[in-house]
């Protein structure tokens, strides 16, 4: 027999080989009637998977957190089902679900798909979708794929990387066929709200010495209103692009002589600028010691780290003096080097260590996107230096700190606890088990949910990923706190207990914003370009009515706010107020200040704040007053939502 724990604490004791649908039955017909898969100990399941150990139990419905994931991956494959009746040449390369919606890369040979063709795949989506076929998991050996696939070079390639001893998972729906890890809905019949969005170009596996492919990007849901609800977000999301609006606002720019290498521009270095000062602050309050390692180092150390055997493919390296060294891809090896520089005493610790450390990573071409997705970045590390004793309290802390830092910028965050890779890592069994428990533990602590996400740790130990969520609903991996106990044993950290012994410290990496780049490229899309007062690359612009009567003292009122420590400029050009007035609100300016007759002789100044239509008249001092006021409290310029 079987124990299963449910979500409200009961327990069913069932026989072995019965399936999610089977349970679904025995706790209510509704269940059973609007069930999609199951969940047992944390571990997503085809409905009719047969269920085989004890464990915490929960059937999936569409209003589950989870559904999103499962339905986006089945659609996918009912688009390559619709595509591969309408071009039975065509061969599929890979269709996974993406955040926000799913694509399929496909080779149609000398056909040039076009966008009316869309509506063709849809149709005939539609039309297998009310078919409502089983979708069925069937498990193959890897010479028996290979026969079913033998007409297809690229799942070909996919299978001849497996081991000839695995077996391989495929999904059948119909007569349609397809390699596939799973899980996915019962049948076709679930897939009904839908829609194949944009076609583009991409690289078989993105690398650019490939065939280009055509890739084909959609989206799903369950209901009717959530897909016209999706739609707008999308269509909201087009207008806020931060590729967009970095170059109408002058935030940033890629060049073609570096691509995936950003050049920040005036204002979007101000920006960053800004944000680095404040986060200095945090740091400080904090209690963090900051460094700056070298960005190239030796082999040797990447060897002892394990990121020469688990990274190397995603690493630029070079020779210097016939030795080998690569660029950093990580700042973790670095902050273990200035550990060893030292002694250390139980009563250092803990060690905060931070550094906004540049670092490169090889990513394929066809993947690189805007800020979302560069070559090299600043990642706003931290390494935390404990003892066992301390450890649940330092991440308990380290939680508080996350709330802080995305509170400023109205951010809802999830934690996800990301647990041991099913190969490729290091360190023993117990040594994971126990880490995953101290950070499970630390969350339950400090009242925070977390989901758990099996075997998606680091190859160094597991961790706790925060899922941002911006003004439009779209979630956001940013940052994380990885718990290893491995690298501290690696590079034989020690410190001395208070019994004059030695003693193995553990280590805590934390980022918060992840990226410098990549936060950037979501707060810009947040705010529109619309930022909080305290981080806007120009804060206040001077408009005179007319240079020959306002200009000196427009030029009195930006050097007073200049003084006052404000990012002020004074449009003295001599095109009509009204133009000036619309660039200015175009460039999203916090506040514009007019200066006209009654401002020069009474020592006023009239303000339109960005999104808001009225123009009020204040003294200057009232001005600087409500300037400091709104930038100590990180006021929003106006509500994310709204811009």
């Amino acid at each position: 027999m079987l124990e299963l724990k449910l979500l409200d604490g009961k327990t069913l004791n069932v026989e072995e080989h019965k399936n999610g649908k089977d349970m679904a039955s025995l706790i209510s017909t509704s269940l059973a009637k609007d069930a999609i898969a199951y969940s047992l100990n944390g571990k997503i399941y085809d409905l009719f998977h047969e269920i085989n150990e004890s464990g915490e139990f929960k059937i999936l419905t569409s209003k589950s957190e989870e559904a999103y994931e499962i339905l986006k991956h089945s659609t996918a494959h009912l688009m390559a089902e619709a595509i591969l009746d309408l071009f039975p040449n065509a061969k599929l390369g890979i269709g996974p679900s993406i955040e926000d919606g799913f694509y399929y890369d496909v080779d149609f040979g000398d056909y040039v798909l076009k966008e009316e063709d869309l509506i063709k795949i849809e149709a005939k989506m539609k039309e297998f979708s009310k078919k409502n076929e089983y979708i069925i998991r069937e498990n193959l050996s890897k010479k028996d794929a290979l026969g079913i696939f033998k007409d297809n070079p690229y799942k070909v390639e996919l299978i001849n990387e497996l081991p000839e001893d695995e077996e391989i998972s495929c999904y059948k729906q119909g007569k349609f066929i397809d390699l596939c890890k799973g899980p996915h809905l019962p049948s076709t019949g679930f897939i009904k709200h839908f829609k194949l969005e944009t076609i583009a170009g991409a690289y078989w596996r993105g690398d650019s010495k490939n065939k280009q492919l055509t890739r084909i990007y959609g989206v799903s849901c369950f209901s009717k209103e959530e897909l016209e609800h999706l739609e707008h977000i999308k269509e909201e999301a087009k207008k806020r692009d931060h590729r967009k609006l970095g170059k109408e606002l002058g935030l940033f720019m890629i060049s073609e002589y570096g691509p995936g290498f950003p050049f920040f521009l005036p204002n979007g270095q101000m920006l960053r600028r800004q944000i680095e000062y404040w986060y200095h602050k945090i740091l400080d309050k904090h209690g963090y010691k900051v460094i700056t390692t070298p960005i190239i180092l030796s082999k040797e150390l990447w060897l002892t780290s394990g990121h020469w055997d688990h990274y190397k493919d995603n690493m630029y390296t070079t020779k210097i003096d016939e030795r080998e060294f690569a660029i950093k891809p990580m700042n973790c090896p670095g902050a273990l080097v200035y550990y060893n520089s030292e002694l250390h005493s139980y009563k250092d610790l803990p060690l905060k260590i931070a550094e906004l450390g540049l670092v490169h990573r090889h990513e394929a071409s066809g993947a690189l996107n805007g800020l979302f997705r560069v070559r090299c970045f600043t990642q706003d590390d931290a390494h935390v230096f404990c003892t066992k004793a301390q450890l649940q309290e330092e991440i308990e802390a380290l939680l508080k700190l996350y709330d802080e830092v995305y509170s400023t910028f109205g951010l809802d965050y999830s934690i996800v606890l990301s647990t041991k890779p099913e190969s490729d890592y290091i360190g023993d069994d117990e040594v994971w088990e126990l880490s995953e428990k101290i950070l499970a533990d630390a969350c339950k602590a400090s009242n925070k949910e977390f989901k758990i996400n099996p075997g998606d740790g680091a190859f160094y130990g597991p961790k706790l990923d925060f899922k941002l969520k911006d003004c439009m609903g779209r979630i956001w991996q940013c940052g994380t706190i990885q718990l290893d106990m491995n690298l501290p044993e690696r590079f034989d950290c020690t410190y001395i207990n208070d019994k004059g012994e030695k003693e193995r410290p553990i280590m805590l990496h934390r980022a918060i914003l992840g990226s410098f780049e990549r936060f950037i490229g979501i707060i810009i899309e947040h705010f529109g370009g619309a930022f909080p007062l305290w981080m806007s690359p120009l804060q206040v612009n001077i408009l005179p009515v007319n240079n020959n009567y306002h200009l000196e003292h427009a030029n009195y009122v930006k050097n007073r706010l200049f003084n006052e420590g404000f990012r002020v400029n004074l449009d003295d050009s001599e095109e009509k107020l009204g133009y000036r007035m619309r660039n200015s609100i175009i460039k999203k300016t916090p506040y514009t200040l007019v200066i006209g007759d009654k401002e020069k002789e009474n020592n006023l100044v009239t303000y339109r704040k960005y999104g808001e239509e009225k123009q009020i008249t204040v003294t200057l001092d009232e001005f600087v007053e409500k300037m400091h006021q709104e930038i100590d409290n990180k006021d929003f310029l106006v509500d994310p939502k709204n811009i």
